[in-house]
């Protein structure tokens, strides 16, 4: 992951990102010298380090000359984090939603929102999670099945030999690389390819027929890797 992208999806322009980026590891520095390290223009350079002081990231020091210094970037974060739990809060009163849940079949393209879409159907199940899935995708989402073990919601694994998670229910077989399936309390299902970052898809749905096929499908694969088992001891 580059450091500049990461800094830019914490809401700074690519330039603040850039000289915030330079101030972390140079410490309190100049415009001037600022523009001279980065190679940003001066009136770049200035525009840059105000956005930072005005969003948090940097604060003045003064003196005979002018120097900026860098907000750590734990404290940057946290701060950050901060703000969006207040943004959460106000926009989850102010909007208002259906209480019943969308009943049809929804598409969710992209690895990365495939992946939120696994974290949040996992912590939010209440009774038990089926998982059924390669080493790769699921060490993308193990914080969240660790923590549904340790509130004792029912996790069944079915994923690649070997692995080990005290609490939960294994089953080992050569899982493809790309495949997932996923059930949680009997109620929601997320199933697709994940892979390529750009056309990795997935279909998610509450519709009973759907969760009812797949964990028909589930209960199978399990009878399969047993029957196997029992056929190689």
């Amino acid at each position: 992951m580059d450091v500049v992208e990461s800094l830019v999806k914490l809401q700074l322009s690519r330039q603040e990102a850039t000289v915030y980026a330079l101030l972390s590891s140079e410490g309190p520095l100049t415009g001037y010298e600022v523009s001279k390290l980065s190679g940003i223009s001066r009136s770049n350079t200035y525009t840059a380090l105000a956005g930072l002081v005005e969003k948090g990231a940097a604060h003045i020091i003064e003196g005979t000359a002018t120097r900026y210094t860098p907000v750590a970037i734990g404290e940057f974060c946290e701060n950050k984090i901060g703000e969006i739990q207040e943004i959460k809060a106000f926009l989850q009163k102010a909007m208002t939603r259906r209480v019943e849940e969308e009943e049809g079949y929804i598409t969710i393209k992209g690895e990365r929102h495939i992946l939120d879409k696994m974290r949040t159907i996992i912590k939010n199940a209440k009774e038990r999670v089926y998982l059924s899935v390669s080493h790769a995708v699921l060490d993308e989402v193990l914080g969240e099945v660790k923590d549904a073990v340790d509130r004792k919601i029912k996790v069944v694994l079915i994923t690649n030999p070997p692995f080990s998670l005290s609490g939960a229910t294994l089953y080992f077989t050569e899982k493809e690389q790309e495949q997932i399936r996923l059930i949680a309390d009997s109620h929601v299902v997320l199933t697709g390819d994940i892979g390529d970052k750009t056309h990795s898809t997935c279909l998610f749905s509450q519709k009973k027929n759907l969760v009812d096929l797949f964990k028909d499908a589930l209960k199978n694969e399990i009878r399969l890797i047993e029957l196997t088992k029992n056929e190689k001891e």
